[in-house]
């Protein structure tokens, strides 16, 4: 699992579902009067919180996590495992509100007071089942959720486009044969046997600037005659340059040096 493939959304996720297992070993409920030394039954001591709120939250949460880093995403049910994840988040938030109205179960049907209110517990399992569910359904709908968990390392200033980078980028550093000292000139060399200078490449256009970009989620890249299917995917985590600009779209190329046209750069985070 690429770990930089999670998304803010998903730190959000996570952070809820520890806080629900936290909960779960908090009291259940709580009784008036009771001294605080009184022995009062945690989550776990409940069958359907146990299994309707806290395993429910936890799986949802997992599940949604894993199809972040999944290259192919399974369904079940016709839904994707990030979609089955946030059902089950929104189950668990259900079932964590009826309990809190409920939180005996039906034990105090009979209309008298027991003096019998939720616990921390389960108050903090409300809590934490409603924003997993949340996160779960907002971050492929709210950019900002959508950008990288764990921002990847800036990469070098870029060179104008058509140079060689430095380091960085998958390639390395370009090296310059040195000549020996009355050395024989090699072909396409001036007498004397120095080394040609390197011919400048053309700038950019002068309102373009290459520059280094990141995705929040896996990209397609497709070919610039405008050809539907794309010639590879850009990865969270990993740089890019941007050589070109489209109207709205991207002229990125890979590590590989293939060039192509990203046509969604909403969330990118710039180098």
């Amino acid at each position: 699992m690429n770990i930089r493939s999670l998304t803010r959304g998903d730190g959000v996720v996570i952070g809820a579902a520890v806080l629900l297992l936290i909960a779960s070993f908090l009291d259940l409920y709580s009784i008036d009067g009771a001294s605080d030394s009184a022995d009062l039954p945690n989550l776990w001591g409940s069958g359907p919180v146990l299994m309707s709120v806290v395993l429910a939250g936890i799986i949802g949460g997992a599940l949604v996590i894993v199809s972040r880093g999944l290259p192919q995403v399974p369904k079940v049910a016709g839904l994707d495992l990030g979609q089955f994840g946030a059902a089950f988040a929104v189950f668990a938030a259900w079932s964590a509100l009826g309990n809190i109205f409920d939180v005996m179960g039906g034990a105090d049907n009979g209309g008298t007071d027991i003096g019998v209110s939720p616990g921390i517990g389960l108050i903090l399992a409300l809590i934490a089942t409603l924003v997993m569910a949340g996160a779960a359904i907002a971050t492929p709908l709210v950019p900002a959720l959508q950008a990288a968990l764990i921002p990847a390392p800036r990469p070098a200033a870029p060179q104008p486009y058509g140079g060689q980078p430095q380091g960085g980028y998958g390639y390395p550093g370009a090296q310059q044969p040195q000549q020996p000292y009355g050395g024989q000139p090699q072909p396409g060399q001036p007498f004397g046997g120095q080394p040609q200078q390197p011919q400048t490449p053309q700038a950019p256009a002068a309102d373009f600037s290459p520059f280094w970009f990141a995705v929040p989620v896996p990209r397609p890249l497709f070919a610039e005659d405008g050809s539907p299917t794309p010639i590879a995917e850009l990865a969270p985590g990993t740089w890019y340059l941007a050589v070109e600009q489209r109207g709205p779209a991207l002229v990125a190329q890979t590590q590989d040096g293939r060039r192509g046209v990203l046509q969604d750069t909403s969330g990118i985070q710039r180098g």
